[in-house]
């Protein structure tokens, strides 16, 4: 990743917010469903499919603009390691209906396992995904996200993963 992702990701978030925030303050503290999520996903290095991972996150209750804080943590069965925060954007006006598009990019540490070398312990997680809400607020999402560390280390493979998520709202 060269940093293309986390462009987008902050042009479409804050064009968003700029359309449909501004009116009321744009980075105005708003409530937001929390929600932790789980995630089973496959683990790609160099378009090989090298392991599983399990992932769980919490989406805080809280939005500035379009933006949500999330954390997150990650395990493969490589026993590589991930712990991060960032943000997430979501919209249901793109797909009518209870559909969503959901974009997120979190900086994070990572420990290497029996995984691949990364370049280093700072790696960025950016993530695509689609879902469909519930009546009741929780999601089910299929996403895929690419990690690297932007070209800071000496070598920047990255790491993909496509995966399954289900998330439950707290009330």
């Amino acid at each position: 990743m060269d940093g293309t992702f986390a462009v987008i990701f902050f042009i479409v978030g804050l064009t968003d917010t700029y359309l449909n925030e501004c009116a009321t303050g744009c980075f105005q503290l708003r409530e937001a469903p929390a929600r932790v999520a789980l995630q089973l996903s496959e683990t790609y290095f160099q378009q090989d499919n090298i392991s599983n991972e399990f992932y769980a996150s919490y989406d805080l209750a809280r939005s500035y603009g379009a933006f949500q804080p999330v954390i997150g943590a990650s395990a493969t069965s490589d026993g590589d390691l991930w712990l991060g925060g960032g943000a997430k954007w979501t919209t249901q006006n793109v797909i009518d209906g209870p559909f969503f598009v959901e974009l997120s990019f979190m900086p994070g540490l990572y420990v290497q396992g029996d995984g691949p070398d990364l370049g280093g312990p700072l790696e960025f997680r950016g993530a695509l995904g689609i879902g469909y809400e519930f009546d009741n607020g929780a999601t089910l999402a299929v996403l895929a996200d690419h990690r690297s560390n932007a070209d800071l280390g000496d070598i920047n493979p990255g790491l993909e993963t496509v995966g399954l998520r289900f998330a439950m709202t707290l009330d």
